[in-house]
């Protein structure tokens, strides 16, 4: 596609000075110039143009506002005093992987006086003899060369910040949090058998005492009956014994 119709497309129906970050990554330049972008972007902070076959920054807008541009994969080669021109507040640029190859290439960023970090990495000007220290002392704004300090300490990364925070969080909760779905599993089990072994011994329990008390009232019952035979009988004597002595009185 198309830089300038990429462009388009970015805008979502927006007007360009409602515009505050715009990503136009791989797509083509037809001329490798800047193509679609105007002065109306004044209010744009964030461009990125990678791989998009970029040879030159002459047709670059002027954007007062913009403090971070993405130009790796491409095939721009100098002339970045453009830069200094139009984007007087930038503070992160990205060349990598471009044609720039000489230091004096390098110098032209000198009155961006906002520079705070450069990325030179895959250019062929990283093969110099010195290159670290010959940038720095070209351009001693820039705190950052190739994402490290001079004394070789990595830029912070805010982004990169967060996802470690995040997969330190999940790997340090990570096993604790392991063990105790173990531990609580284990308990569920331990508890459900334990509530399966509780519950048959209640109900073998219950069982055992009915049949206690069914035993019981059987037993009573013929207590009761033998009782009751036993005064029958006890009745049954005495009246014999009283039809006995009618006989005799006769």
């Amino acid at each position: 596609m198309e830089m300038k119709k990429r462009i388009s497309l970015e805008l979502r129906n927006r007007s360009p000075a409602e515009v505050a970050e715009l990503v136009v990554d791989n797509c083509r330049s037809s001329d490798g110039e800047v193509e679609g972008l105007t002065d109306e972007f004044k209010e744009l902070e964030f461009l990125s143009m990678v791989n998009v076959g970029l040879t030159s920054l002459a047709k670059l807008p002027s954007l007062p506002k913009l403090r971070k541009l993405e130009l790796s994969d491409n095939n721009i080669s100098g002339a970045l005093e453009t830069l200094s021109d139009k984007c007087p507040n930038l503070s992160y640029l990205n060349l990598s992987g471009n044609k720039i190859k000489e230091l004096s290439s390098v110098e032209a960023l000198q009155n961006l006086k906002s520079l705070r970090s450069l990325d030179l990495f895959n250019c062929e000007i990283t093969t110099l003899e010195d290159y670290r220290e010959s940038v720095f002392e070209l351009l001693p704004q820039v705190t950052y060369l190739d994402g490290f300090d001079q004394e070789d300490n990595e830029a912070p990364d805010s982004e990169a910040d967060d996802e470690d925070d995040e997969e330190d969080g999940e790997d340090g909760a990570g096993p604790t949090g392991d063990y105790d779905e173990e531990e609580e599993d284990d308990e569920e089990e331990e508890g459900s058998e334990g509530g399966e072994v509780g519950l048959s011994f209640l109900m073998k329990q219950g069982a055992q005492d009915e049949e206690e008390e069914d035993d019981y009232a059987e037993e009573e019952e013929e207590e009761e009956q033998a009782g009751v035979r036993g005064e029958k009988r006890k009745r049954d004597a005495e009246d014999e014994g009283e039809d006995d002595d009618d006989d005799d009185d006769d």
